[in-house]
Protein backbone atom coordinates (compact mmCIF):
# COMPACT_ATOMS: atom_id res chain seq x y z
CA UNK A 1 0.00 0.00 0.00
CA UNK A 2 3.00 2.89 0.82
CA UNK A 3 1.98 3.81 3.81
CA UNK A 4 4.77 6.55 3.30
CA UNK A 5 4.82 10.22 2.36
CA UNK A 6 8.18 11.30 1.92
CA UNK A 7 9.39 15.08 2.45
CA UNK A 8 12.56 16.14 1.16
CA UNK A 9 13.51 18.94 2.38
CA UNK A 10 16.60 21.58 0.29
CA UNK A 11 15.50 24.83 1.44
CA UNK A 12 18.36 25.97 3.93
CA UNK A 13 15.74 27.58 6.20
CA UNK A 14 13.67 24.71 6.79
CA UNK A 15 16.70 22.48 7.44
CA UNK A 16 17.93 24.53 10.06
CA UNK A 17 14.60 24.26 11.84
CA UNK A 18 14.22 20.60 11.52
CA UNK A 19 18.58 20.62 12.83
CA UNK A 20 16.99 22.26 15.83
CA UNK A 21 14.18 19.47 16.46
CA UNK A 22 16.48 16.92 15.80
CA UNK A 23 18.67 18.03 19.15
CA UNK A 24 20.56 20.49 17.40
CA UNK A 25 22.98 17.37 15.15
CA UNK A 26 25.08 19.35 12.86
CA UNK A 27 24.62 16.82 9.76
CA UNK A 28 20.60 17.48 9.50
CA UNK A 29 21.79 21.49 9.00
CA UNK A 30 24.57 20.55 7.00
CA UNK A 31 22.58 17.69 4.46
CA UNK A 32 22.58 18.17 0.87
CA UNK A 33 18.75 16.66 1.70
CA UNK A 34 16.78 16.10 4.53
CA UNK A 35 14.05 13.49 3.69
CA UNK A 36 11.72 12.79 6.40
CA UNK A 37 9.71 9.56 5.85
CA UNK A 38 6.39 10.04 7.19
CA UNK A 39 3.94 6.63 7.77
CA UNK A 40 0.62 6.92 6.06
CA UNK A 41 -1.89 5.95 8.39
CA UNK A 42 -4.58 6.34 6.03
CA UNK A 43 -3.24 4.75 3.15
CA UNK A 44 -5.41 1.59 3.17
CA UNK A 45 -8.87 3.92 2.83
CA UNK A 46 -7.60 4.82 -1.04
CA UNK A 47 -7.10 1.18 -2.42
CA UNK A 48 -7.81 3.31 -5.75
CA UNK A 49 -4.09 5.02 -5.34
CA UNK A 50 -1.94 1.69 -5.63
CA UNK A 51 -4.72 -0.26 -7.10
CA UNK A 52 -4.91 2.23 -10.44
CA UNK A 53 -3.70 -0.56 -12.71
CA UNK A 54 -4.73 -3.91 -11.35
CA UNK A 55 -7.43 -6.08 -12.71
CA UNK A 56 -10.86 -4.87 -12.03
CA UNK A 57 -11.94 -8.11 -9.90
CA UNK A 58 -8.30 -7.88 -7.67
CA UNK A 59 -9.81 -4.14 -7.15
CA UNK A 60 -12.87 -5.06 -6.47
CA UNK A 61 -11.37 -8.12 -3.64
CA UNK A 62 -9.12 -5.64 -2.20
CA UNK A 63 -11.50 -3.06 -2.06
CA UNK A 64 -14.01 -5.26 0.06
CA UNK A 65 -10.66 -7.24 2.07
CA UNK A 66 -8.57 -3.89 2.73
CA UNK A 67 -10.62 -1.75 4.69
CA UNK A 68 -11.91 -4.62 7.19
CA UNK A 69 -7.98 -5.79 7.86
CA UNK A 70 -6.77 -2.43 8.78
CA UNK A 71 -10.05 -0.20 9.99
CA UNK A 72 -9.85 1.00 13.74
CA UNK A 73 -6.50 -1.34 14.04
CA UNK A 74 -4.28 1.56 15.22
CA UNK A 75 -0.92 -0.56 15.61
CA UNK A 76 -1.35 -2.48 12.73
CA UNK A 77 -0.89 0.80 10.48
CA UNK A 78 1.87 2.21 12.78
CA UNK A 79 3.44 -0.78 11.70
CA UNK A 80 2.82 -1.03 8.11
CA UNK A 81 4.02 2.58 7.77
CA UNK A 82 7.11 1.08 9.84
CA UNK A 83 7.83 -1.56 7.20
CA UNK A 84 6.98 0.71 4.49
CA UNK A 85 9.39 3.64 5.22
CA UNK A 86 11.82 0.68 6.21
CA UNK A 87 12.29 -0.30 2.64
CA UNK A 88 11.99 2.78 0.88
CA UNK A 89 14.60 4.15 3.73
CA UNK A 90 16.91 0.74 2.44
CA UNK A 91 16.52 1.44 -1.19
CA UNK A 92 17.45 5.56 -0.66
CA UNK A 93 20.23 4.54 1.03
CA UNK A 94 22.07 1.54 -0.88
CA UNK A 95 20.99 3.92 -4.35
CA UNK A 96 22.87 6.99 -2.44
CA UNK A 97 25.91 4.65 -2.27
CA UNK A 98 25.86 3.97 -5.46
CA UNK A 99 25.85 7.98 -6.52
CA UNK A 100 28.82 8.27 -4.36
CA UNK A 101 26.91 10.22 -1.34
CA UNK A 102 26.57 9.48 2.50
CA UNK A 103 23.55 8.90 4.52
CA UNK A 104 22.37 8.83 8.01
CA UNK A 105 19.25 7.31 9.30
CA UNK A 106 17.95 8.81 12.33
CA UNK A 107 14.98 8.94 15.12
CA UNK A 108 16.86 11.03 17.17
CA UNK A 109 13.96 14.25 16.68
CA UNK A 110 10.70 15.55 18.32
CA UNK A 111 8.12 14.20 16.17
CA UNK A 112 5.93 16.93 17.07
CA UNK A 113 7.72 19.87 16.26
CA UNK A 114 9.01 17.68 12.85
CA UNK A 115 4.99 17.76 12.03
CA UNK A 116 4.47 21.45 12.74
CA UNK A 117 8.07 22.70 11.10
CA UNK A 118 6.48 20.33 7.59
CA UNK A 119 2.74 20.76 8.05
CA UNK A 120 2.38 17.37 8.26
CA UNK A 121 -1.26 16.00 9.85
CA UNK A 122 -2.19 13.28 12.35
CA UNK A 123 -2.20 10.49 9.53
CA UNK A 124 1.37 11.40 8.42
CA UNK A 125 3.96 10.48 11.67
CA UNK A 126 7.58 11.44 11.05
CA UNK A 127 9.11 8.20 11.56
CA UNK A 128 12.47 8.55 10.20
CA UNK A 129 14.68 10.80 9.53
CA UNK A 130 17.03 10.14 6.38
CA UNK A 131 20.07 13.54 5.92
CA UNK A 132 22.03 12.85 2.36
CA UNK A 133 25.10 13.98 1.04
CA UNK A 134 28.90 14.03 1.12
CA UNK A 135 30.65 13.94 4.42
CA UNK A 136 32.43 16.50 5.54
CA UNK A 137 34.07 14.54 8.83
CA UNK A 138 34.59 10.64 9.01
CA UNK A 139 31.40 9.38 11.53
CA UNK A 140 32.02 8.30 14.57
CA UNK A 141 33.04 4.91 15.66
CA UNK A 142 29.46 2.54 15.67
CA UNK A 143 29.15 1.66 19.30
CA UNK A 144 27.90 -1.97 20.86
CA UNK A 145 26.74 -3.39 17.55
CA UNK A 146 25.51 -6.60 18.55
CA UNK A 147 27.95 -10.24 16.85
CA UNK A 148 25.94 -11.83 13.94
CA UNK A 149 25.38 -15.07 16.02
CA UNK A 150 23.65 -12.81 18.79
CA UNK A 151 21.25 -11.95 15.69
CA UNK A 152 20.36 -14.64 13.83
CA UNK A 153 18.71 -17.90 14.95
CA UNK A 154 18.03 -21.38 12.73
CA UNK A 155 14.77 -23.23 12.40
CA UNK A 156 13.83 -21.93 16.03
CA UNK A 157 14.63 -18.65 18.35
CA UNK A 158 17.55 -19.01 20.34
CA UNK A 159 19.55 -21.58 18.42
CA UNK A 160 22.32 -19.94 17.00
CA UNK A 161 23.21 -20.04 13.53
CA UNK A 162 27.04 -20.01 14.03
CA UNK A 163 27.57 -21.64 17.86
CA UNK A 164 24.86 -23.56 17.62
CA UNK A 165 24.44 -23.27 21.63
CA UNK A 166 20.34 -22.38 22.21
CA UNK A 167 20.15 -19.58 24.89
CA UNK A 168 18.06 -20.10 28.11
CA UNK A 169 16.88 -16.90 27.65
Amino acid sequence: MQNRHIVAVLDQGTKDKLQAAAWDQAHVGDASAVLVLAGDLAAYKSTARYLRNAPAEVREMFDGMIPGFYGGKDALLREESCRSIGLAASNVMLRARELGLDTCPMIGFDPAQVSEILGLDADHPPLMILVVGKRTADPRERLGLLNFEELVSVDRFGNHAITGEVSES
